[in-house]
Parts: structure tokens; sequence; C-alpha cells
């Protein structure tokens, strides 16, 4: 399991331009089943994804198909960590 923050190096009008493309990119990897929870940032400097891939390798492959990566527009920090406990909801994404 892995939590993907990301936080923007540029001015939010920067960003902007971005958005449609790594929203395309988000659902994608919501489809693929990589995704399972993402939002922005409060105030808005950035995101979180909480994510799952098979290996840091793979996560990091992820990671740098979003076009926020491409364009160098924001910092990303990969955390794995072990879901060992949860809330009932949640029961499934434990390891």
């Amino acid at each position: 399991m892995f939590v993907v923050t990301i936080e923007y190096k540029v001015d939010l009008s920067e960003v902007e331009p971005h958005i449609s493309a790594h929203m395309q990119y988000i659902d994608k990897h919501y489809k693929a089943g990589h995704f399972l929870l993402s939002g922005r940032k409060q105030p808005r400097t950035g995101g979180v994804i909480l994510a799952k891939a098979e290996s840091m390798t793979k996560m990091q492959a992820i990671v740098a198909e979003d076009p926020f990566f491409q364009a160098d527009i924001a910092n990303f920090e990969i955390i794995e960590f072990v879901a060992s406990n949860s809330s009932a909801e949640l029961a499934g994404l434990r390891e």
C-alpha cells in the first residue's frame, strides 16, 4: 500500500492547464485498480493518493505517468506502508 503526496512547485495558475490531463490519469488508475482514494489538499497546495501496486518500482512508474510529474510542476513523495489495521469499512484493504 502507498500514500502519494503531491506538492505544487508553481503557482496554481500554472497548474490549472494540466488539471484535465491529470484527472484523466487519475481515472485511468482507478479503472486499473491502482488508486483507492484521492483528493486535493486544503489549502489547495497539492493532493494525496492512497494507492496499491505490486512494488515501489511499479508505483514509481505509475507516478511518472502523472502529467504534473511530466510537466515538472509538482514534487511527489511515495510512502510505502503495511495496512495492518483499519475501520470495518476498509477491512478488505488490510495486508
